[in-house]
């Protein structure tokens, strides 16, 4: 029976992708636990696939999978632990700002009983401007989110079989990881290490990305924000109604004033925008319920060096490799 399994998505890594790999064996292999490797090709567009099969080929430990587009981290993670076997799944980045060499000491707390073993990064090396906003941000989701959302707490973790089975019993198509993780709940614990760069190629997450990942974050486990409309507008109600009334008064005792126009001109424009974000939030929120109403498969596997472990309901591999779509 296999100990570990380590799933590891990749999105165009060929640069580190051999370094990496030399790097976890190295760490692996003197734990003495059996292991394997699970790599997920989220559509590399580079030589990240090729490497996989020399890797698999060369190692009867290495397992893959290779989309047909890019879908995801997410996508590429659900993956990953829908082909994992082990007793212990450890969830990492190729690039190597996840540290091989932390991993041991994840499966030895893990033997102490923990369901959930999370390697926290801190924010050394990061630019003030981005630790201050992500510091902003994980205040703002505490105060609005329904599970605890850690600082620094990211994929990099450890999960027992149970708590990895109750990640894939979760059906949902809009999937927030770190929200999801936090759900669970089970027997956590976790230790901080240093944050280091990567180790070759550049970020897949750019501020526009980062940006989408932080809006479905706040979107995915709460309605405060529909809320939080209801509340604006009611706001903006009892002000107009304060405001109406002081005009009457106004009126009755210094007679009628002609309104002005620099104060119509402001109200219609500032109820003009919250009318436009109300919108906005409540069309976010009917997007993603259109979007799970439509049952699509989380991604589509173009090759697998394996039958269909990692393949999503309504998918089912053909003999050369290709997919097709079940009806």
């Amino acid at each position: 029976m296999v100990q570990v399994s380590i799933v590891v998505p990749c999105f165009n890594e060929s640069e580190v992708l051999e370094v990496f790999h030399e790097t976890l064996v190295t760490a692996l292999e003197p734990v003495g636990a059996t292991f394997e490797i699970c790599y997920v090709d989220d559509g590399s567009t580079d030589r990240t696939t090729v490497l996989l099969r020399e890797l698999a080929g060369a190692d009867s430990r290495v397992r893959y999978t290779s989309f047909s587009r890019n879908f995801g981290k997410e996508s590429a993670m659900l993956a990953g632990m829908r082909m994992s076997r082990g007793a212990a799944v450890v969830l990492m980045d190729a690039d190597l700002q996840h540290p091989p060499e932390f991993v041991p000491r994840m499966l030895e707390l893990h033997q102490h009983g923990y369901d959930q073993v999370i390697a926290q990064r801190d924010r050394t090396h990061e630019g003030a401007l981005r630790t201050a906003l992500c510091r902003a941000y994980y205040r703002l989701v505490r105060r609005c989110m329904n599970v605890e959302i850690v600082n620094g707490a990211g994929d990099f973790r450890l999960l027992s079989r149970r708590a990895v089975d109750s990640l894939l019993s979760l059906p949902e198509s809009n999937r927030f990881s770190k929200g999801l993780f936090s759900w669970i709940g089970f027997d956590t614990v976790s230790f901080t290490y240093e944050n280091v760069q990567r180790a070759a190629g550049q970020s897949k997450w750019s501020g526009r990305h980062l940006l989408n990942y932080g809006i479905d974050g706040l979107l995915s486990f709460n309605s405060r924000p529909l809320r939080l409309a209801i509340h604006t507008g009611l706001w903006l109600f009892l002000s107009a109604l304060v405001y109406a009334l002081w005009i009457i008064a106004n009126a009755v005792l210094d007679g009628v004033e002609t309104p002005g126009y620099a104060t119509l001109i402001t109200a219609v424009v500032a109820l003009s925008g919250v009318q436009l974000a109300t919108l906005g939030v409540i069309g976010e929120y009917v997007g993603r319920i259109y979007d799970e109403t439509k049952h699509r498969p989380h991604y589509v596997v173009r090759e697998t060096d394996e039958s269909s472990a990692a393949l999503p309901s309504g998918l089912s591999l053909e003999p050369a490799g290709r997919t097709r779509l079940e009806t």
